[in-house]
């Protein structure tokens, strides 16, 4: 018996179509390849990502402000239209946090984190008058003495590696020995140096992990996290204005992924924050998120070059690959490889008769962005779509490798 497409993953059915055309904010897809101008490309819809939103502001307590990590998506355009949307931005580079600045939006909105910061983009943060997150004694410390050479006073949080991983998480980033932050036990001591130092401290960043759909562990390192920082607030040399909670909302990639229980992680969030302001009445909670924002709000389009037969098995060869999509291919953060949700996106109302694998154009058997799909039968200047492509995907993919085109970008 054939499967219907959208039969296969919701994040398939969550789009329109029109005839066969898969419909990209609200344009048929063979048209928007015409007007992109080109193959491969990555087409992200701002009513998605301005309908995730609305979901966000509809589900957390007020009293959260919601930051966008850019790291998730630096295309400029994506990052102008969340301006109009969020409260802030979270920056890891001096590249990201000039994209930041470029966009309408308070700078003292703007954090950065991230290890390994540069003098010169210390000294970029401190001109800007963004939040500095500083991961280490060491970072504060250059960071003082740069401040005192330019005068200017920078506002300044701790990132925190907490003293618990995040169960469940796609990618841990706190618990045990990291690169990330101040290890928490250690925190106490950084604060007490840093009371003598002319840094303006504005409160904590604690990240815990990434890619997390299970409601309860969630909840649970919410909770663990706040009872951390309810800890070092008897540390803190100033009135505590930053409370940076992390983020590590999850999509589903996968067909037995569950979406998050947005509801209930809020209802989790407002029986927190009494607690939380009762003890730190100046501060301003805040979830940062990047994935949750932008995933499934985008889609990588690649045309089929070659249709081709290898004893018994379909390939269907295109222009695309792992240069663009990497996570695609299995090859970012996966243990076991599994298939992003994978179409045939101008045959979207025909019958899924046939099981082919999508390839892309790089001499490496790594280069495989689905594996043994059911798809409707398919070749030569078909478009084949892969979606929950809005995060991780241009940015994140080695688009040298091999000297083939970039995939180009588009906002709908």
């Amino acid at each position: 018996m054939t499967e219907v497409l959208e039969d296969l993953h919701p994040a398939i059915a969550a789009y329109d179509r029109a005839g066969d055309d898969l419909l990209v904010g609200g344009i048929p897809l063979t048209r928007l390849a015409e007007r992109v101008g080109q193959t491969p490309f990555f087409a992200y819809d701002r009513q998605k990502i301005a309908q995730r939103v609305a979901q966000l502001r509809h589900h957390l307590p007020p009293a959260v402000r919601l930051h966008y990590a850019v790291k998730a998506n630096p295309m400029p355009a994506v990052v102008q239209h969340l301006a109009t949307l969020v409260d802030g931005f979270d920056v890891a580079s001096g590249r990201e946090l000039a994209t930041a600045l470029d966009a309408p939006v308070d700078p003292a909105h703007v954090s950065f984190a991230g290890p390994g910061k540069t003098d010169a983009e210390l000294r970029q943060a401190v001109a800007a008058g963004v939040v500095i997150e500083m991961e280490s004694a060491g970072e504060m410390r250059r960071l003082a003495d740069i401040a005192g050479s330019l005068g200017i006073r920078p506002r300044v949080a701790v990132r925190v590696n907490p003293d618990f991983a995040m169960r469940g998480s796609g990618m841990r980033m706190g618990g045990g020995p990291q690169q990330f932050g101040v290890d928490a036990e250690l925190v106490p001591a950084l604060l007490a140096e840093l009371a003598a130092l002319d840094l303006d401290f504005t409160g904590f960043h604690v990240f815990a992990g990434s890619q997390l759909l299970n409601v309860e562990a969630l909840r649970t390192a919410q909770t663990r996290i706040v009872d951390l920082l309810l800890q070092l607030a008897d540390h803190a040399p100033a009135p505590v204005r930053h409370l940076n909670l992390g983020g590590g909302f999850g999509i589903p990639y996968f067909p037995d992924d569950q979406p998050l229980d947005l509801a209930a992680v809020g209802e989790g969030l407002a029986a927190l924050l009494p607690a939380l302001l009762d003890r730190m009445p100046e501060a301003r909670p805040v979830i940062e998120l990047g994935r949750y924002l932008v995933g499934e709000a985008g889609v990588y389009v690649c045309r089929v070059i070659d249709r081709k037969v290898s004893r018994g098995q379909v390939f269907l060869v295109t222009d695309g690959g792992l240069h663009h999509q990497l996570a695609a291919s299995g090859n970012f953060g996966q243990v076991l490889r599994r298939n992003y949700p994978v179409a045939i996106g101008n045959r979207m109302g025909r019958e899924a008769d046939e099981v082919a694998s999508v390839v892309g154009c790089l001499c490496t058997p790594l280069d495989l962005l689905g594996d043994r799909c059911r798809l409707p039968a398919a070749g030569p200047g078909d478009l084949v779509v892969i979606f929950q492509s809005g995060a991780y995907g241009r940015s994140a993919s080695p688009a040298d490798f091999l000297g083939h085109p970039p995939a180009a970008e588009v906002l709908v």
